[in-house]
């Protein structure tokens, strides 16, 4: 049942929202002459490759699939910091965490670089209108949900953050490995409650208000970015979703203590000690949950690409479809982020850029996280800010073959506080990913992608002359990564207190 204050909720919010709209949306001069004149971004929560389109036979993800068939799908994206705060600041900045300084969760680039131009902004400030829908920024989830987490005010005009029967009344029913803990907790709910009502649905009612009110204005270019919860925890989809997944048919990780043998122990540091002693069972029902809420996101995703088009807005609007980093379900004996591996780095990317990207192509070059700003502004005719520090992905668009930087890179920490702590450092080519902790001191890896996809066989300490070439090739070129990672004066940015100024000023 729908209580009043929900309903004093969503009718606060509509207000406010038609006030905005009057405001704001008005007509403005088109500024270049590229095709794409509106940016579609949509993000994912905890999301790794567990997408029909990324080849995994258990999802059920027929509209995403479907996007990507309109695009390029990447497929080796990676994220450049495995966690929700950095990761989200990367993205939105361009930039890497050691230069915004963001390394943990809610804090924000604004306590470091306030002056620094996110991607939303600088496309305010050449005349988009932007609005915000969810999770673009961190939240504490699921208790931050409904509310605007750690944002950025000065990167939107419009902000929109529903919040549904996920957060609002189903907690008390949900089952977690620990009790009363879900953000950072194996949780689940098959829910009874119908779909319309949960927050990732309502958030999927409310782009389509907002692309219908766009649709009135065609020659004001738009910027909106959609933040879906799920897959995070508590995973909570509609029962209808659990259903699709048989815990039967989930695929569970076993052989563990000898696929652990040659890893670094820094690489399996987990605070999660729960997760560690799951039954088969439990973990069948944790895993079938998770594939239920990405089905459950993969429809919400349907909608809003089903309202562009039905609007004709498709064909002048770029859109992106990503995650914030990925999600491991067991492989190493891991569960959730903050490692290096595979499953925890690689994102899903799709880009569709009309009169650009061609339709079904994959691009096998690794590519970042940070090259999503400079692709969107070069896709648009934006003048973006001067220090990005990812590269455009058009020319590859056009030409998948290309093989672009060639690399991508992700870090992690560990060790906790700044006395302690020391930094994991991961580089993916094409073929391998070389990582060193704490410059070596504390381990090192070495995959090679081409007969160990699952990164299995660590090879840093085998001996052979070919191998020896590899790994001094790969070391030199992660240092230089790194490297390029930073500032232009070599040091990361301290964070400071709150500066919620917006920065409205056309700053290069």
């Amino acid at each position: 049942m729908e209580t009043t204050a929900m309903k004093t909720k969503s009718l606060l919010v509509g207000l406010h929202v038609l006030v905005i709209f009057s405001g704001c949306l008005q007509a403005q001069t088109p500024t270049s002459d590229s095709p794409i004149r509106n940016v579609l971004w949509i993000i994912a929560d905890d999301l790794n490759n567990t997408l029909g389109c990324y080849g995994d036979t258990l999802a059920k993800t027929p509209h995403i699939d479907a996007l990507a068939k309109r695009g390029a799908r990447f497929d080796k994206a990676y994220c450049t910091f495995p966690l929700c705060g950095p990761s989200r600041n990367s993205i939105l900045t361009g930039l890497y965490p050691n230069s915004t300084g963001i390394q943990q969760n809610s804090q924000i680039f604004r306590q470091t670089i306030p002056k620094q131009q996110s991607m939303p902004q600088c496309f305010r400030l050449k005349g988009y209108h932007a609005s915000r829908i969810g999770k673009l920024y961190h939240y504490n989830v699921p208790n931050s949900v409904g509310t605007n987490g750690h944002d950025d005010p000065g990167s939107w005009e419009l902000e929109i953050n529903p919040a549904g029967v996920d957060r609002l009344i189903e907690q008390p029913s949900i089952r977690s490995l620990v009790p009363n803990q879900f953000g950072a907790t194996l949780s689940w709910l098959s829910s009874d409650h119908p779909e319309s009502r949960h927050t990732d649905a309502i958030q999927a009612e409310d782009a389509k208000w907002v692309l219908e009110r766009y649709a009135k204005y065609p020659n004001q270019p738009f910027f909106l970015a959609v933040g879906f919860f799920r897959p995070h925890t508590p995973y909570v989809a509609p029962k209808a979703y659990f259903e699709l997944h048989d815990p039967k048919k989930m695929r569970v990780v076993h052989d563990i203590a000898t696929d652990r043998e040659d890893i670094p122990r820094a690489a399996l540091a987990s605070g999660k000690k729960e997760q560690d002693q799951m039954d088969e069972i439990t973990t069948r029902e944790a895993l079938q949950a998770y594939y239920a809420s990405v089905s459950f996101m993969d429809a919400q995703v349907g909608k809003i690409i089903d309202t562009l088009d039905a609007l004709g807005l498709a064909d002048s609007t770029a859109i992106v479809f990503t995650s914030d980093h990925g999600y491991h379900l067991g492989e190493h004996g891991l569960w959730q982020k903050m490692s290096l591996f595979e499953q925890s780095a690689r994102v899903p990317l799709l880009l569709v850029l009309p009169g650009t990207t061609i339709p079904g192509s994959v691009v096998q070059t690794p590519v970042s996280h940070v090259d999503l700003f400079p692709t969107l502004c070069e896709a648009t005719g934006t003048k973006p800010p001067s220090n990005l520090q990812g590269q455009s992905l058009v020319s590859i668009c056009r030409d998948p073959s290309q093989v672009g930087r060639g690399w991508a890179l992700t870090q992690v920490t560990r060790g906790g506080n700044k006395d302690k702590r020391f930094f994991g450092y991961s580089i993916r080519t094409e073929r391998y990913r070389y990582t060193q902790w704490d410059s070596g001191q504390q381990g090192v890896e070495l995959y090679d992608h081409k007969s160990d996809p699952m990164e299995l066989n660590n090879l840093a300490m085998v001996e052979t002359k070919e191998l020896s070439e590899t790994k001094d090739g790969l070391k030199q070129l992660l240092h230089q990564a790194i490297e390029s990672s930073f500032p232009a004066d070599g040091k990361t940015p301290e964070v400071g207190p709150m500066n919620w100024a917006p920065n409205l000023t056309d700053h290069d």
